[in-house]
């Protein structure tokens, strides 16, 4: 008898990827100090190389800072993916006479995770890469937001039966609900009921997603009224989350969705071994090789 298989945990949903963070910052030098220097991440070599805009790469993903009057913060958290906590620990204990002027801080949670706030109020949680060869070697691995009470039912439903993404509804402690919605093989996105006064106003940053069906939920979204953007033949963009049952909006946050037909779908990225230095230099060791 053949063996029988549960062929439904494989599945991914129609998310395939969350390829970018965009946070606007009002200080380029500073992005490149906290980005580069202190999380150990790379600039693009390519594209974004002048000074109103940077790259950064993390892994399969990055993160989009353009340059505006008023920094963004995300309303939530961001977690990452490293290659070590303990060569971390070190360059944020380095980074902070340079950065005091701003809100960056940390926290170290022993040897499991370390809560870093970045200039302008970002909040990373970065816990370190497993030694499984198919796990995630750095990478924007989740994003948790902070949204309003009674409203992960909804989200839930939007993720569902617009995205076509699997999201599943965790009970919290405290009687109120998260809404996770799975991307892919090794990332999600989490909507985490708070009260109110928790969730600070909408100030434009967005996500960048590649979704295997491009078109059914650009259907679904357009004949809402929720489309914000015709980007082009292979992007489009919404801002407002919303209940498909009641087609009201839940939580703002653009999406800019692309297709896998999209150019820059699967771009290798340059990804740097934030250890090698001057000191402990090997051969070949300054290149993390996990395209």
């Amino acid at each position: 008898m053949l063996e029988k298989f549960d062929r439904s945990v494989q599945n991914i949903g129609n998310i395939l990827l969350m390829e970018h963070v965009n946070l606007a910052v009002d200080d380029q030098q500073t992005a490149i100090a906290f980005y580069v220097g202190v999380l150990g991440l790379t600039r693009d070599p390519y594209i974004s190389v002048g000074l109103n805009n940077i790259w950064i790469n993390v892994g399969r993903q990055q993160f989009h800072l353009p340059t505006s009057e008023k920094a963004q913060v995300l309303r939530g958290e961001i977690g990452l993916v490293v290659p070590e906590l303990e060569q971390l620990r070190v360059r944020l204990k380095n980074a902070e006479k340079i950065l005091n002027s701003t809100q960056f801080s940390w926290s170290s949670y022993g040897h499991e995770s370390i809560s870093i706030t970045c200039p302008w109020g970002n909040r990373f949680i970065c816990r370190q890469a497993n030694s499984n060869l198919m796990g995630m070697r750095i990478g924007i691995s989740h994003l948790n937001f902070y949204v309003g009470p009674n409203s992960a039912k909804g989200i839930s439903r939007f993720y569902n039966e617009i995205l076509g993404a699997p999201c599943e509804l965790v009970n919290q402690q405290n009687g109120l609900q998260t809404a996770v919605v799975k991307i892919g093989l090794e990332q999600s996105i989490a909507f985490s009921e708070n009260d109110l006064d928790r969730i600070s106003t909408y100030d434009g940053h967005h996500i960048a997603i590649y979704v295997a069906d491009f078109s059914d939920p650009h259907h679904k979204i357009e004949s809402n009224g929720f489309i914000t953007e015709e980007s082009n033949e292979w992007q489009y963009r919404f801002e407002s989350i919303y209940d498909p049952l009641t087609k009201v909006a839940l939580f703002d946050l653009e999406h800019e969705v692309r297709s896998i037909t999209h150019p820059m779908y699967s771009r290798k990225l340059i990804n740097r071994n934030p250890g090698s230095n001057l000191q402990n230099f090997l051969r070949d060791s300054e290149d993390l090789n996990i395209n």
